[in-house]
């Protein structure tokens, strides 16, 4: 049987902090050329249209921008134990 490494990825991501942060979130996306969310109510929890479908973001949330410019949520604890933060000269 063959085994595989994960590539190491850098991502662009921002914690959905409320309804003044699914605003900046929002123009975010927008201005990425993506545009498939709602901010669902005054707490500013979020759908956001995945490759795999609707899924929710709650604040406290992440919101990655994959490699393919796709948008979707992460729970910061998965997000904590997944990435670490690096500064823009570490991969450029």
């Amino acid at each position: 049987m063959k085994h595989y490494r994960k590539r190491p990825v850098v991502v662009e991501a921002k914690q959905l902090l409320g309804p003044v942060g699914s605003a900046i979130i929002g123009m975010w996306m927008l201005e990425s050329g993506f545009d498939d969310f709602e901010v669902l109510d005054n707490t500013g929890a979020m759908q956001i249209g995945t490759l795999e479908g609707d899924m929710l973001a709650y604040p406290g949330d992440f919101i990655i921008k994959g490699i393919a410019g796709e948008f979707y949520p992460c729970k910061p604890d998965i997000f904590a134990a997944t990435y670490a933060e690096i500064c823009d000269w570490d991969w450029r």
